[in-house]
C-alpha cells in the first residue's frame, strides 16, 4: 500500500515563508513524478506544482513561479514545497500526489486524474 504523508502547514502572515513536506513510502520513490495541488474551500483542486523522477524537470501554475520551489531528496523518500512572499490567496489544503507516469511538457500533470495516490493534505492559512 502507497503512503503519502504531507507535514509542515500552519498560520504564516502575508509575505512569509513555509515549507511542506510530503513522505513517501510502498514503493520505489524514485521511479515517481510527484506533484502539489491545492484547494480552497469551495474551489475545485488546482495544481502547483510537479516535479519529475529525477528532480530535473519542473512545473508550475503561473500564480506561484518565482515563489515556490519544488525540489525532492529521494534517498529520503521525500519531497519538498518551499513556499515564500505568501499570499492570502494561497490558502488551501495542499495535496501530495504521486504519478507513475513519466512527467511531459504535454499539461497532462495539470490534471488531479494524472495522479494515482494522494495523501491527506495539509493545511495553510495565509493572513494578511
Amino acid at each position: 500500500q502507497v503512503q503519502l504523508v504531507e507535514s509542515g502547514g500552519g498560520l504564516v502572515q502575508a509575505g512569509g515563508s513555509l515549507r511542506l513536506s510530503c513522505a513517501a513510502s510502498g514503493r520505489t520513490f524514485s521511479n515517481d513524478a510527484m506533484g502539489w495541488f491545492r484547494q480552497a474551500p469551495g474551489k475545485e483542486r488546482e495544481f502547483v506544482a510537479t516535479i519529475s523522477r529525477t528532480g530535473s524537470i519542473t512545473y508550475y501554475v503561473d500564480s506561484v513561479k518565482g515563489r515556490f520551489t519544488i525540489s525532492r531528496d529521494n534517498a529520503k523518500n521525500t519531497v519538498y514545497l518551499q513556499m515564500s512572499t505568501l499570499k492570502p490567496e494561497d490558502t488551501g489544503v495542499y495535496y501530495c500526489g504521486r504519478s507513475t507516469r513519466p512527467l511531459s511538457p504535454y499539461s497532462a500533470y495539470k490534471s488531479p486524474g494524472w495522479y494515482d495516490d494522494w495523501g491527506q493534505g495539509t493545511q495553510v492559512t495565509v493572513s494578511s
